[in-house]
């Protein structure tokens, strides 16, 4: 069933690598087999569809707690996403970095095409301080850059709508976004540029894959109210 949907051609990817991706996940985080069995295929299947293998850097199984019990969630990361996109051929050139306090960085938009970075490589001890930032840049084929910023708190507030992202206890940052938060930084202002992106189906599936991981629901604003109108009697 899954070389049934695994993309074939020279960017395919072989059913025996897939599945040994898929029983090195489970290896690495047993937790898994704890979720219900069918949703741990759903997810595999999902991946599969994406053409994304589960080895934690373009794609990884996650546990979440339901009113049902636990069950297992498909999460395309980071290095996934470029791949899709790169692989669309609507971009020349795509990448996200993290900024820290320690770093020089300027973007004057209107300006400049792409923001300076120039990370502190050897600042005391190699800390480059706390992250401040996120950015991505993308060169499209027309030759120009599309850029999206993000700052921390920007990035704390995704994070607050992800499904594995806050301990209920302590809202501090849990599971995946605790062990690969900077990872997890890049892929959401990745998923914010490539809206304005030229529009692929093979990305479009992996990021309505990825919402499944996001209570959208929460992030919904409501309308603001008509102002009351007193009239005089």
């Amino acid at each position: 069933q899954f070389k049934t949907v695994l993309p074939k051609g020279p960017r395919g990817i072989g059913v025996d690598r897939f599945i040994n991706t898929v029983v090195g996940a489970v290896q690495a985080n047993p937790e898994i087999l704890e979720c219900n069995r069918a949703t741990i295929y759903s997810a595999c299947q999902k991946a599969a569809q994406d053409g994304l293998i589960l080895d934690g850097r373009e794609a990884a199984l996650v546990k979440y707690n339901s009113k049902a019990g636990p069950v297992c969630q498909y999460m395309p990361m980071v290095r996934g996403l470029l791949k899709k996109i790169r692989n669309s051929g609507e971009v020349s050139f795509i990448k996200a970095e993290v900024v820290c306090r320690n770093d020089e960085f300027s973007y004057n938009p209107g300006v400049d095409e792409i923001p300076n970075h120039a990370p502190d490589w050897f600042e005391k001890d190699g800390e480059r301080g706390d992250m401040i930032g996120v950015y991505a840049v993308a060169k499209l084929k027309d030759g120009n850059y599309d850029v999206e910023i993000m700052s921390y708190k920007e990035v704390e507030k995704v994070r607050g709508k992800s499904k594995s992202g806050s301990d209920y206890n302590t809202g501090e940052a849990k599971g995946i976004w605790k062990e690969w938060y900077n990872e997890m930084a890049k892929k959401t202002v990745l998923r914010r540029l490539e809206k304005r992106l030229p529009s692929s189906s093979d990305v479009e599936s992996v990021i309505r894959h990825d919402n499944e991981n996001y209570d959208l629901s929460a992030s919904q604003e409501k309308p603001p109210e008509k102002p009351e109108v007193k009239t005089k009697t």
